[in-house]
């Protein structure tokens, strides 16, 4: 078993050393591919075979969700019509560890005479794949981690983290943001948390607790009550924003006696709180929340671009949502 252990540490090692050899290789040839992908009107094709082309899809992916329209073409369909997907605007991504792939190969003259520019990805500087790019990006390893020496493995995995790096790069060149990414990324957790706005989840309209700054704090609380959120915002005539009084304020305000159920909200609420737009993102109002000081605060009023109240939003809102 120890030496098993041992073993595993040593190809998670070597794997890692796979990586660290490639900061070098992020030179002229890299800063090329770049240029020529961002040049392209069209699309980046990613094709390989066996291992690469499952390394050419994470890619493909990976390209497509952040902002670089992309999709893998499996060469030995290309040979037997997908090749028609590929035109002059493109830019193909061709991975082979040996640079002399069979069905790599015989793709290249079809690619040649539709005009798309070829970056090759190869472990094989010398090899006739390398020879037939615009772009050679040598991605070759010192040694596979497995013993036979057979399996891909250090090379896949340096093959997939040379790609990212390309990805990255691209993300960044484009100054691609969150808003964009959550176009492509709409469903599950993620979609929710970038996609998902305040006004989309926040009480608004009867639904939304407001009083006057002169209302008691008895008839705030029956407010309180009615609605279920735990505070109500304090408006004036305009109902601008005054300030917000909690159910946890009317408790506190129990120890000076019930008389002070008589007295206005405006003596016991939170002046200036904090608040959100209904066009920020959910996300971001859990932040606020969650960031408050001295403690979190688990409400907060909507405005407009006036200060109008338009809405409240409770944290349990966000928990409904999956936002948390």
């Amino acid at each position: 078993m120890e030496a098993m252990l041992k073993h595993a540490q040593e190809v998670l090692r070597m794997e890692a050393e796979a990586i660290l050899e490639l900061v070098p290789r992020v030179d002229a040839n890299f800063a090329a591919a770049i240029s020529l992908i961002l040049d392209c009107p069209g699309r980046t094709v990613i094709t390989g075979m066996g291992k690469s082309g499952i390394i050419g899809r994470k890619m493909a992916a990976t390209f497509a969700s952040t902002g670089t329209p992309s999709f893998y073409l499996h060469p030995a369909e290309g040979i037997h019509g997908d090749l028609g997907m590929v035109t002059a605007s493109d830019v193909v991504i061709a991975l082979s560890n040996s640079g002399e792939t069979g069905e790599i190969l015989n793709i290249l003259p079809s690619l040649r005479r539709i005009g798309a520019k070829i970056i090759a990805m190869v472990g094989n500087a010398n090899s006739t794949l390398a020879k037939n790019a615009d772009v050679v990006l040598d991605v070759g390893v010192e040694k596979e981690a497995c013993p036979l020496g057979l399996a891909p493995t250090s090379s896949t995995t340096a093959a997939l983290a040379y790609g990212d790096a390309i990805a990255l790069a691209l993300l960044q060149k484009r100054n691609f943001t969150a808003s964009q990414f959550a176009i492509f990324h709409p469903g599950g957790s993620l979609g929710r948390k970038l996609l998902l706005t305040v006004g989309n989840i926040m009480h608004k309209g009867n639904e939304n607790p407001l009083v006057s700054a002169d209302t008691t704090v008895q008839e705030a609380l029956f407010v309180i009550t009615d609605k279920g959120l735990g505070a109500v915002s304090v408006v004036d005539a305009e109902g601008k924003m005054l300030g917000v009084l909690t159910d946890g304020d009317i408790r506190r305000g129990l120890s000076k006696g019930v008389d002070f159920l008589q007295r206005s909200v405006a003596d016991l609420m939170t002046k200036a709180p904090k608040y959100i737009t209904a066009d920020k993102l959910a996300a971001q109002a859990l932040h606020l929340m969650e960031s408050n000081q001295p403690k979190p605060i688990t409400v907060l009023p909507v405005v407009d671009d006036n200060m109008v109240v338009i809405g409240l939003l409770h944290m349990t809102d966000l928990v409904r949502q999956g936002v948390v």
